[in-house]
């Protein structure tokens, strides 16, 4: 019994004990000062341009005017919210932010994974650095741009396509002026743009992968499609449940560049989103609270998301946070 007592862990620190403790603490602290100078910046950026901010979101319950600002504005309470759904418009630009960026993540998503296993798949170093530069440049192009690239492509009158079709005697097609055209052409311009950059980042997980797995499965007689099922898909998991739980945060929110450079009236059905509308309704006619009420929705309905996406990934260990 006391042989089990003196050999228990003690509890307490004497106080030489303590005393280097802490010189070693404040020694990891000096040593540590430039990270947290480092940080000071990005922190400040944080605060003003994201925390800071949030306190405007008290306008979604008031009457805003510029004559008594923000904080003597007279309360309203949820009277804007129930503006915003009790008008069918606006309940048809919620659905239309909510397909779009659906498609987005449906059609879009998938893609850079195909694109980063193929590629890990090439043997010759060339090619591979020629393809992901190729893919990898029109995510540094602005929407206007992409816009003009798309409207030479798809325009009625001077489009290359129609062009193509009128050499053939084939009817011109109005890509953009037809709500299904249009929301493929919206769709694929997204895909275009962006699968460069997430394909990247699956090629750097797909690094982490150890190559005597594939060996291994060689010998055994595993085809290379088996190879990757077995092996390159469950190696990359992790970082496909990252980027789908950052994604589902963003389900609710559809690009205004993407949108307002590629959107016209004849589609003014599907194209109208919950970012042009803050954009036409609160800039244009100055209606502050209705589309801060409007943003504060999107808001929540992002932030639900990627709590529902984070908790279906516990289930499975491979939660973000």
């Amino acid at each position: 019994m006391n042989g089990n007592i003196n050999e228990a862990p003690r509890l307490s620190l004497t106080a030489s004990e303590q005393k280097a403790l802490q010189l070693r603490r404040r020694r990891r602290l000096k040593q540590n000062i430039p990270l947290f100078i480092m940080l000071v910046p990005v922190i400040a950026y944080y605060i003003l341009f994201k925390y800071w901010p949030m306190g405007g979101l008290v306008i979604a319950f008031k009457n805003y005017n510029f004559a008594d600002g923000i904080l003597h504005s007279p309360w309203v309470g949820l009277k804007n919210f129930k503006v915003l759904f009790s008008s069918a418009s606006t309940l048809q630009i919620i659905w239309n932010t909510f397909w779009l960026s659906f498609l987005n993540l449906v059609v879009g998503f998938p893609v850079p994974i195909f694109l980063a296993i193929l590629l890990n798949e090439v043997r010759k170093t060339w090619f591979k650095k020629w393809v992901q530069t190729i893919i990898y440049l029109p995510h540094f192009f602005s929407w206007v741009i992409v816009a003009g690239l798309v409207l030479s492509l798809f325009a009625t009158d001077y489009g290359s396509i129609n062009k193509v079709l009128k050499l053939f005697n084939i009817e011109s097609i109005t890509f953009l002026y037809e709500s299904k055209s249009w929301v493929a052409v919206f769709v694929g311009s997204g895909v275009w743009k962006e699968m460069g950059f997430s394909t990247i980042i699956y090629l750097a997980a797909l690094t982490n992968i150890d190559p005597a797995l594939y060996e291994s499965a060689g010998m055994d007689g595993a085809s290379k499609w088996r190879q990757i099922w077995h092996i390159t898909i469950p190696g990359i998991r992790h970082t496909i449940i990252l980027l789908l739980i950052l994604a589902m945060g963003q389900l609710m929110e559809v690009g205004f560049d993407q949108i307002y450079n590629l959107q016209n009236s004849a589609v003014a059905d599907v194209s109208e989103v919950i970012s042009t509308y803050i954009y036409k309704i609160g800039l244009g006619n100055a209606q502050f609270s209705v589309t801060t009420a409007m943003g504060l929705f999107e808001s929540v309905i992002g932030c639900t998301l990627v709590l529902v996406a984070n908790r279906i990934a516990r289930k499975f260990d491979q939660a973000l946070f």
